[in-house]
């Protein structure tokens, strides 16, 4: 989850920056770098995947909080629109968030606001210590 220092792991690899992250809603941006792009120059569908991922399990997480921790165990992301430059945005809200699992949906617009990706992730909510500790 990023914090003051920003992000790290591979979120600080593909340049994500969060510029809004509630339980509510998350908000990451990104510059399309050469790195982000597959032989036929437009981005890898492997950078869209893991901002949907990213983004809908610090949701998931800040929402569940103290109660255990979130784990994703689905991935389901759409590509739209080929993109091989310019800045794109990823906004992950939630579609169900219950007892045992949560459902959100990712949207990724470019520059012109236009939807170049989609994608849902289910989380399992692990409830207790003994979750965190198992992790």
């Amino acid at each position: 989850m990023p914090d003051q220092s920003g992000p790290t792991g591979l979120d600080a690899v593909l340049g994500f920056e969060y510029s809004e992250v509630s339980s509510d809603r998350v908000v990451v941006t990104w510059k399309v770098s050469p790195d982000h792009l597959q032989p036929q120059g437009i981005v890898h569908g492997g950078v869209y995947c893991s901002v949907v991922e990213s983004a809908a399990s610090i949701g998931a997480a800040l929402w569940f909080g103290g109660r255990g921790t979130v784990v994703g165990v689905a991935n389901q992301t759409d590509f739209l629109r080929a993109v091989g430059d310019g800045r794109l945005t990823a906004t992950a809200t939630p579609l169900h968030r219950g007892r045992s699992q949560q459902l959100w949906l990712v949207e990724i617009i470019d520059d012109q606001q236009r939807l170049v990706a989609r994608g849902q992730v289910r989380l399992q909510n692990l409830a207790g210590p003994a979750a965190k500790a198992s992790n």
